[in-house]
């Protein structure tokens, strides 16, 4: 990919956002938090996780990645060698090294910010290897270029999987509105019919 997507601001999740994240994952959020990163076509690719879910379950994930077609990309990297290639450098070079602990220390202290989780790891295999490339890519595109260093390399590998538009298609606010004021008219429409038909049925029995 020639150019990352730019870094968007962390926004808070509208209905939009969770009808897009029920349908990239197929199922609904779970401790969702807000909008970490927001693809070129306009759905959420990023999401940002409380470090412990609705039931108290501890989810170290801070940034997950939604979108199924960069998820299908990385997939291949992945598949490809790339992770173990990743680990192998890490071994060799210092510099690489220090920088990717410091991307994990990056990850610690904006989960920490928002919860601790004593004696968990940050996540992705930080900072002495690399388990998941999905984890690294949501991470560089949450905190932006130059922050998480083979999040960037892992990111600059993929094809820009939003040149083919949305990868998921969610009516807009008016469209909702329409609808909902139709089934409200309807709605009112059938109430008042039952009504006209209780008080016939009343007068009758009288």
């Amino acid at each position: 990919m020639e150019t990352p997507p730019p870094t968007t601001p962390r926004t808070g999740p509208t209905d939009a956002d969770v009808e897009a994240f029920r349908q990239q994952l197929g199922r609904p959020p779970r401790g969702l938090r807000a909008i970490a990163h927001r693809c070129p076509c306009g759905q959420p690719d990023v999401v940002e996780t409380a470090p412990r879910l609705p039931d108290g379950t501890p989810f170290p994930t801070l940034y997950y990645l939604t979108c199924p077609r960069a998820n299908s990309a990385i997939g291949t990297l992945e598949a490809n060698g790339v992770m173990k290639e990743m680990t192998e450098r890490l071994a060799e070079d210092p510099e690489l090294a220090a920088a990717y602990r410091a991307a994990h220390e990056d990850y610690l202290r904006r989960r920490d910010e928002i919860e601790e989780l004593k004696g968990f790891p940050s996540a992705g295999g930080m900072p002495d290897r690399v388990k998941c490339l999905h984890v690294l890519v949501a991470h560089a595109l949450a905190a932006g270029p130059g922050v998480n260093p083979l999040g960037d390399e892992a990111l600059a590998m993929l094809p820009q999987w939003w040149r083919k538009g949305a990868c998921v298609t969610v009516p807009d606010a008016c469209e909702k509105d329409e609808k909902n004021a139709g089934h409200a008219k309807n709605a009112g429409h059938a109430k008042n019919a039952a009504h006209a038909k209780n008080a016939a049925h009343e007068e009758h029995a009288e």
